[in-house]
């Protein structure tokens, strides 16, 4: 009895285990592994992701920046695939043979039951030909995407390119999934949710051929995509284009902004590239060949990038620091012989008359008052130590934004550098350190280090009589949508507006003081054009060669900086540049008496060098 009592319990709990089992296996397959369920939805359903249209971008005239056009990715789910004529398929799609083996084996690691990219941004001459035979290929489907097109070549690091998402991209928004694009620089990256809409999703019956027989339980689980919003630049297009026709076969940037509003008009980067380039297929191939060039570095942008000395066109600055300490005035004149003689210590300076007042100092850029100023600024009596009145220097240089980013709605940008009064304690390895350690600062060499975009803005500020728009990029969103209410504050200097008037005279004898002004090449009849010429030296090779402007005189619309690398002086490259550049904006064309000037600048090569004889001022 015993026996089978016992008999009983055993089977009993043998019978209980396997039910068990069955349970688990059960609640496995339905609940925890859901490959069966993809499985059999695969082979009866087509979830395809609706890619919105990605919003236009326009230049503020209303000229078409980019748009869209319409491309094809070949996707494949592994679990559906048979066996096919691979060779066949091969001539299709234009791969060999190896690379379909290659990509399918891919597509299972991803996933057997879900759709991956087999192949992407198909043409659509390839896509016409592809569908009529894709029956025979189960597994297969093409799902629709955009491709950015460009009808004009320029401004492509303004605009920015897109790239496919990676794992971090991923992790970081759950909007993204494996294939999808994102904006990676330019615009196409500040404003990528505005630009890229919302995705959408169809959901389609289809046979045991793969082949569509409609909406899945009718079009309950479908929605739609919504469209990218558009965007207006504050870019003028043709002047972009004329920008970097003056600057090919030249290193350097260009920056011009309208001072009232802040919006850039130019932001221009050379040697640059074709915004096509990353578009399609070859992007890869063509970011590898661009990013391997050393010698040019087309991918660099020089406009909010390149941290350079800023060479005499930091004189103004000074001179405003100087008046604002009242340590001059408009009148003050200090005499130059030839030199600024400290002990030993020269710093050279250009032929001249002496003495030079303010203005005088400015048309000659002479670099004896400026080394002479900034000393005594800096050893100001009312300071206890050199720290403490090289701190007060830095303030006033700092409220024109330099040594930080200006917080433009652009990528990439970089602060530049105006060292702290630490800074040059630990370089000198004392705290009693000297003015004298540090007066190349004067004429804007030595540490200092700003970039192009700050450059610009330094005169839009003195065009503004002191105050400044924080540098933007966009004009408007949508449908007239405000632009970030930061890009419409006041940014005030430390400089009293009354401070502003001699040197902005000096700055107009820069271009209209006669013989000795190193400017002329920039002068526009009719236009008041007020400037500053700046020469840099380059330890490197050839110095480099910056100008900045503005115009009119008293309704200033353009503020410029053209920076040429290896331009050897200011006069040679960066004001007749920066001259043309303002004709072609505010008259729109340039005149008869400028053409020779342009055709030199057009034809100026000074990447693979050639003989040149151009006399000018050195600065």
């Amino acid at each position: 009895m015993n026996n089978f009592s016992n008999r009983r319990f055993i089977i009993g709990g043998i019978f209980a285990f396997v039910i068990l089992v069955f349970l688990i296996r059960l609640f496995n397959l339905q609940i925890v592994n859901d490959q069966y369920k993809l499985s059999a939805e695969s082979n009866s359903q087509r979830r395809v992701t609706q890619y919105a249209a990605r919003g236009l971008i326009y230049d503020r005239n209303g000229e078409l920046l980019v748009y869209n056009q319409a491309a094809y990715d070949l996707m494949i789910i592994p679990r559906q695939v048979k066996t096919f004529d691979t060779l066949d398929f091969s001539n299709l799609l234009g791969i060999d043979k190896e690379d379909i083996i290659k990509r399918i084996k891919k597509a299972k690691r991803h996933s057997r039951y879900r759709s991956s990219i087999f192949m992407k941004q198909i043409s659509s001459e390839r896509y016409a030909v592809l569908q009529e035979k894709l029956y025979k290929y189960p597994g297969f489907f093409v799902q629709t995407r955009t491709l950015r097109k460009y009808p004009h070549q320029n401004a492509a690091h303004t605009l920015g390119y897109l790239g496919e998402v990676n794992d971090r991209h991923i992790k970081k928004d759950k909007y993204y999934s494996q294939g999808d694009y994102i904006g990676k620089s330019g615009i196409e990256n500040t404003y990528e949710k505005i630009l890229r809409g919302a995705k959408g999703l169809k959901v389609y019956w289809v046979d045991v051929y793969n082949r569509i027989k409609g909406s899945f339980n009718d079009g309950d689980l479908d929605k739609n995509a919504v469209e990218g919003k558009n965007i207006t630049t504050t870019l003028d297009i043709n002047l972009q284009e004329y920008g970097e026709r003056l600057m090919q076969n030249k290193k350097g940037g260009i920056v011009a902004i309208d001072p009232k509003t802040g919006e850039i008009l130019v932001k221009l980067s050379s040697p640059g590239y074709d915004p096509e380039m990353f578009v399609g297929r070859a992007m890869s191939k063509n970011y590898r060949k661009l990013a391997n060039n050393d010698t040019l570095r087309p991918l660099f942008d020089r406009s909010m990038m390149a941290k350079y000395p800023p060479g005499s066109i930091f004189k103004l600055v000074q001179a405003l620091v100087g008046l604002q300490e009242g340590l001059i005035t408009p009148t003050t004149r200090i005499p130059c012989r030839g030199a600024y003689y400290a002990g030993r210590f020269k710093m050279g300076c250009h032929h001249h008359k002496s003495p030079l007042d303010l203005k005088q100092s400015i048309q000659h850029s002479c670099n004896t008052y400026y080394a002479q100023i900034f000393r005594e600024i800096l050893d100001a009596p009312r300071f206890s130590s050199i720290n403490e009145g090289y701190t007060n220097w830095r303030k006033h240089i700092t409220s024109f934004g330099f040594g930080a980013k200006l917080g433009t709605d652009l990528p990439n940008e970089l602060t530049g550098f105006i060292p702290k009064a630490s800074y040059h304690a630990k370089v000198n390895k004392t705290q009693n350190w000297k003015s004298l350690n540090i007066v190349s600062m004067a004429i804007g060499q030595g540490p200092l280090l700003i970039t192009p975009l700050q450059m610009a803005n330094m005169v839009a500020c003195i065009a503004n009589r002191g105050h400044y728009y924080i540098p933007h990029i966009v004009k408007s969103v949508g449908d007239n949508e405000s632009i970030d209410p930061k890009f419409l504050k006041k940014q005030q200097t430390t400089i009293n507006p009354e401070y502003f008037d001699p040197v902005i005279e000096g700055m107009d004898l820069v271009v209209h003081g006669g013989e000795g002004s190193t400017g002329r090449s920039s002068a526009i009849k009719d236009i008041r054009v007020c400037g500053k010429t700046g020469t840099v030296q380059n330890p490197h090779g050839d110095d480099h060669s910056v100008y900045v402007a503005f115009a009119p005189k008293d309704d200033p619309k353009i503020a410029i900086v053209v920076y040429v690398e290896n331009g050897v002086w200011g006069a040679r490259y960066g004001a007749p540049i920066s001259g043309l550049m303002i004709e072609k904006y505010l008259k729109g064309e340039i005149s008869e008496n400028k053409k020779y000037l342009e055709k030199r600048m057009l034809e100026a090569d000074l990447i693979s060098p050639k003989e040149e004889t151009i006399s000018n001022n050195h600065e």
